[in-house]
């Protein structure tokens, strides 16, 4: 019976910009202060002596936020590269309003972000299906692995909506948004079947 706190990292210097991350990693992509105000705020917000670890993403701005809300409790982090954001591949790294106006099939409307289809325009993007397996598979392993915990998981937007899809067995990728930076979503897996308990708390 493991449940899954998913967390996404804080406000970085290129989502207040407008850059479509992706697994980029560069200086852009760093926490800026309203991001670690975020990662305070929850902190205090929410009580997480519950947790018996921290399992998060390689990109540094996850590991910063891991950082301030692990800075009292000191649980043990261990670093799940199944939980890296989506590859826009070419894309990662790009001004979001300008790929927009050159490739607008490979947006939706209601929540402004990229489709499935996107890959038919940036080169070396990474299937909206294959993070939805490998975000399967890091639930799976890691529940068999501690079946009595609870996990914060400091991961990206794109990779806590593709765990949710998972866990729902969804068709449709774009009935759900992406959660906000700081925003919890919790996932218990059970021996048989996992539960979406809230998303974008």
């Amino acid at each position: 019976m493991t449940d899954f706190y998913f967390v996404r990292h804080g406000q970085t210097f290129a989502n207040a910009g407008g850059l479509l991350q992706g697994t980029s990693d560069g200086e852009e992509t760093y926490l800026n202060a309203a991001g670690k105000q975020q990662a305070r705020e929850l902190r205090e917000k929410m009580d997480l002596s519950f947790a018996d670890r921290f399992v998060i993403s390689p990109l540094q701005r996850t590991q910063q936020t891991t950082e301030i809300l692990n800075v009292e409790l000191q649980r043990p982090v261990a670093v799940d590269e199944r939980l890296k954001e989506i590859s826009y591949g070419a894309w990662d790294g790009q001004e979001k309003k300008k790929l927009r106006e050159s490739a607008p099939e490979a947006f939706e409307t209601e929540f402004d972000e990229v489709s499935p289809d996107y890959v038919k325009f940036a080169n070396d993007g990474e299937p909206f299906d294959s993070v939805v397996k490998r975000v399967g598979e890091f639930l799976a392993d890691t529940s068999e692995l501690y079946p009595d915990d609870s996990i914060v998981v400091v991961t990206h937007g794109f990779t806590i909506k593709a765990a949710a899809i998972n866990v729902l067995s969804l068709k449709d990728y774009l009935i759900l948004p992406e959660p906000d930076n700081l925003r919890v979503t919790l996932i218990k897996v059970r021996t048989r079947h996992a539960y979406l308990s809230y998303y974008n708390r």
